[in-house]
């Protein structure tokens, strides 16, 4: 699945894009493909000057790349700002409720898992 992910970017990108669209590129794969998937993005905004669109329902995801994020419920905006401000200190009620459910179910994952608590960022999964 990761190796489809990077090969599906790496043809998006080709033709040099001024902006991407990347829909949950990192849906279902493992930390560490995660990772490389969200490095060859990083890499290629900064390196082509491309504007990248990321979706995701992973908190920690969005705080981690994104410079900006809307939150979206039922189609419509309801609250903008830069990323990791929405994740830490959300203004929205939605927004804080939905923060609030990343981080309660990342607990239970926690305890379910006897695992610690995990790393990697504010409201959600890393």
């Amino acid at each position: 699945c990761g190796q489809r992910q990077r090969v599906a970017i790496a043809m998006a990108l080709a033709c040099r894009p001024d902006v991407l669209l990347a829909d949950e590129p990192t849906t279902a794969l493992d930390v560490t493909v995660q990772a490389t998937v969200l490095e060859l993005l990083d890499d290629a905004v900064r390196r082509h000057g491309t504007s990248l669109v990321f979706v995701s329902h992973d908190l920690a995801v969005v705080a981690g790349i994104a410079e900006r994020a809307i939150v979206l419920r039922r189609g419509e905006a309801v609250e903008e700002g830069p990323a990791r401000r929405i994740v830490t200190a959300p203004e929205h009620e939605y927004t804080r409720r939905l923060v609030t459910a990343a981080r309660e179910l990342e607990s239970a994952l926690d305890r379910l898992s006897g695992a610690g608590p995990r790393t990697g960022g504010e409201g959600g999964r890393a």
